[in-house]
């Protein structure tokens, strides 16, 4: 037998050497000769975080479950880091974003110190990723293995010399989630900019479409889409003179009892270094902010309460905001859930990725077009199917030789590869390819009068005669009120078998929404036979309550066979199908005989008259006030822009508004509720509301819009701001003495001349923010105009409140200058 070389042997005895296997890592580090593999994990001293080996599943929602197809046998593992004590998987970095492991096995996948230092996932010998950062800063070859990794409390991976010196951290290079602590912005010396980046689906980390970053040249954060490069959303840098982030984000934190005191951001601008951070003092709460998938930033707080995450701030506030939320050939509506949906004659591309978040893919047609393009001609039975009111897509081609509409769709009709077209102002606008970021205008934060033309196969439009001539609106006009006749009694008679309208529903039955049908001797017994009144309104009294689980209740007894129905009906069928947390949650109702009661949920701290207008009630702070202000206008706009079908109140004043436990404030009392379906603006009904609070158009008689709340809410804020009624019930002569009195007309000649301390309730002892009252008082002379087209949406108004929209003075309206005796009171 040959003997064997004597540098193969050598070579036998390394490689026997190098496999020889490492001791496992334990605790919080990872140090040199010691691997992690599948299996294994590093948790941080405190327990919160741990690292390891991890495959995405799908979240614990059944249906998305099904939805998705978890039978792959080789499914994707990562390295990354996750929050170890909280039963909903929640991973906030991960590693090998792009390059997943798809066998996973201890003995081929392990993470480990290699030779230079560096941190490292070995797969089947080969480096799929690495810090990359130990060996740039090496002098001398023979530092090796000194270095560790160590996961720390924070949630922080980082790799150190042997002198506990940070070599590289996992904060340094976040995926799309920011903790409390971690820097967010740019090394001005080493260039490295610490940027997000959305993952692709609720179960991809790799690169999604969208990244958030602080720019380098100050402009400020930036989101933007990935490729192409599209910025939709700046925030104004710290250095400018409106518009700070820091303080708008700081106000909104305060101003929600979830947040306040639990989240302090910061900003640092230095010679080296530009970022924002922010921390959290309760060291027992979780929390994070994100890029979601969808392009929103997104601030999460774990809830113990109901064990899931809760979104307690998003921006932008529209889903729909980001330009590629659904993908091509789609819709996005913000107030619809979920948000997107295919265009008409379109099915999704992949059902499996929208079921995961990832919507990039977007619909594909179901009848491919028809249309021959030869030499002389290019011939097509296609035609065209409107889509109104949507931001028009990105990409247009003008055609300025298109001067009809008519022209405009025979020249699109002309090329194959025009996909739609819209024809505006005298503008022929067409678009060739993918339509993308089609929106409707849902009244958040987008807002169009666009009408786009999307071709189709003429086979989908059946309907359509080919001479495509307009139908008989008359007709239309007639069947459509017929039908949404009939339609409305089927609803109402299914609605009485369900929950025995007027009949003798047991107590625990379930009524619309959920809401539980009472039987009249349950709500006797629960109010200790309507012993406790908490107050009188216009329809009846409110008796307090404890149901049988120790639940408080408030319990409104309708009086009045006609006026009694008919606020029972308007409120169970307004406030019993929609939840919102400035909206008083209705529990359930009886409707047993004669008897018509409301069942809702007590509210500790009453309504807010009794804290403004009596001596002896407890004094609500400048804090919040503004607390109160802020919620009623998100209330208010999630009822007229959020809602399927527009709820306008009819009756917004401070009787009407509760405050729980925390001077949290709900919109109740929605008896004199109006609806307007999504296709009209306006809606003709009886004069209702409150003297005092009534817009000019009540006056007139002519169909009103939602902007009457937005006048009520106007009143109601110069009550919040002063403290005291708009005109004291004393003042009922016709002297100028009494005139002047008008808390209004005082409003805008002492905001001019800078004496907001007058205005401001005394109560407070000057005590309250002079920019937020200025704010408020502006905001509640822009309600308060005489024309509904001069107010402001309520969307509008709750932007302005939360700092991101800046208003000018308004004029005191015409209306009430010549009532109060002061025609001549004109803008600044």
């Amino acid at each position: 037998m040959d003997m064997v070389p004597l540098h193969i042997l050598i070579g036998l005895l390394l490689l026997l050497h190098a496999t020889t296997p490492c001791s496992s890592a334990s605790g919080d580090t990872l140090a040199a000769g010691q691997v992690l593999t599948v299996g294994d994990k590093l948790v941080s001293a405190n327990g919160r975080f741990a690292l390891g080996f991890f495959q995405f599943r799908p979240p614990s929602n059944t249906t998305l479950s099904e939805s998705i197809d978890t039978t792959s046998s080789n499914p994707d593992w990562y390295l990354g880091i996750w929050f170890d004590k909280i039963p909903v998987f929640t991973t906030v970095w991960v590693a090998n974003r792009e390059d997943p492991i798809t066998d996973p096995k201890p003995s081929v996948t392990q993470l480990k110190i290699s030779t230079d230092g560096n941190l490292v996932i070995i797969h089947h010998t080969v480096a799929i990723w690495s810090t990359r950062v130990v060996n740039k800063n090496r002098t001398q070859t023979n530092t090796i293995n000194t270095t560790t990794a160590v996961l720390m409390d924070s949630g922080n991976l980082a790799l150190q010399s042997s002198s506990g010196q940070p070599l590289w951290e996992s904060f340094d290079y976040p995926t799309d989630v920011v903790l409390p602590g971690a820097k967010f912005g740019w090394n001005k010396v080493t260039g490295l900019n610490r940027r997000a980046i959305s993952r692709k689906s609720i179960l991809d980390p790799g690169l999604g479409s969208y990244i958030v970053e602080l720019d380098t040249s100050g402009k400020g954060i930036v989101l933007q889409r990935r490729n192409p490069s599209v910025v939709y959303r700046v925030y104004a840098p710290e250095s400018s003179e409106i518009l700070k982030l820091l303080p708008r984000i700081q106000k909104i934190l305060e101003l929600d009892p979830r947040t306040k005191g639990l989240i302090v951001p910061n900003y640092t601008n230095n010679e080296e270094e530009e970022y924002y951070i922010y921390i959290s003092p309760d060291k027992s709460a979780s929390s994070f902010l994100s890029l979601d998938v969808s392009g929103q930033i997104k601030l999460n707080i774990w809830s113990e309460a109901s064990k899931s995450w809760q979104p307690v701030f998003a921006d932008p506030v529209d889903v729909c905001t980001p330009p590629v939320t659904c993908g091509p050939f789609t819709v996005c509506a913000g107030n619809a859930e979920p948000p997107c949906d295919c265009m008409e004659n379109f099915s999704k591309k992949s059902p499996q990725h929208w079921a995961l978040g990832d919507r990039t893919q977007g619909c594909i047609r179901n009848t491919q077009l028809y249309c021959t393009n030869d030499k002389n001609t290019t011939s097509s039975t296609d035609m065209f199917h409107p889509i109104a009111r949507v931001t028009l897509p990105y990409n247009s081609q003008s055609l300025n030789l298109a001067t009809t509409r008519s022209k405009c769709e025979e020249a699109c009709l002309g090329s194959c590869s025009c996909m739609a077209y819209s024809y505006s102002n005298s503008n022929c606008s067409v678009w060739h390819g993918e339509l993308l970021a089609v929106n409707l205008d849902d009244g958040i934060e987008i807002s169009s009068e666009d009408t786009l033309y999307l071709r189709l196969a003429a086979k989908d439009l059946p309907s359509l005669p080919k001479d495509k001539r307009k139908p008989n609106v008359g007709v239309v006009t007639a069947a459509s009120i017929g039908s949404f006749g009939l339609l409305m009694l089927i609803l109402l008679v299914i609605w009485r078998k369900q929950i025995g309208w007027c009949g003798a529903p047991l107590y625990g039955n379930q009524g619309p929404s959920g809401i539980i049908a009472f039987r009249y001797t349950d709500l006797a017994h629960a109010t200790k036979n309507f012993s406790e009144k908490l107050g009188t309104g216009g329809f009846g009294s409110v008796y307090k309550g404890a149901l049988s689980d120790s639940t408080a209740i408030a319990v409104k007894r309708l009086d009045g066979a006609l006026q009694g129905e008919k606020q029972f009906r308007a409120e169970v069928s307004s406030i019993g199908l929609i939840q919102h947390v400035n909206l008083v949650k209705l529990i359930g109702f009886c409707c047993q005989g004669d008897n018509r009661l409301l069942v809702y949920e007590h509210m500790l701290n009453g309504s807010l008259d009794g804290h403004l207008f009596k001596s002896n009630a407890f004094v609500l702070s400048w804090d919040i006030r503004y607390q109160i202000v802020l919620g009623i206008a998100r209330g208010l706009s999630y009822m007229h822009q959020s809602c399927r079908e527009c709820i306008i109140h009819c009756d917004i004043k401070p009787e009407n508004i509760l405050l729980d436990a925390s001077f949290f404030p709900k919109i109740a009392d929605f008896g004199m509720a109006a609806f307007v379906g999504r296709n009209f603006s306006r809606v003709l009904t009886t004069f209702r509301g409150t003297v005092g609070y009534l817009a000019p158009e009540w006056l007139s008689g002519v169909a009103i819009t939602p902007k009457v709340d937005v006048y009520s809410f106007g009143m109601v804020l110069f009550e919040i701001i002063s403290g005291r009624r708009n005109l004291p019930e004393a003042c009922t002569g016709s002297g100028a003495g009494d005139r002047v009195e008008y808390f209004p007309v005082q409003v805008i000649s002492k905001l001019c001349g800078g004496d907001m301390h007058s205005l401001v309730d005394p109560q407070l002892h000057v005590d309250f923010d002079l920019k937020q009252a200025e704010r408020v008082c502006k905001v509640a002379l822009w309600c308060i105009q005489d024309d509904e087209s001069d107010r402001p949406t309520m969307g509008e108004v709750v932007r302005v409140l939360e700092g991101l929209q800046e208003i000018d003075m308004f004029p005191m309206p015409k209306l009430l200058a010549a009532i109060t005796g002061r025609p001549n009171v004109t803008s600044v």
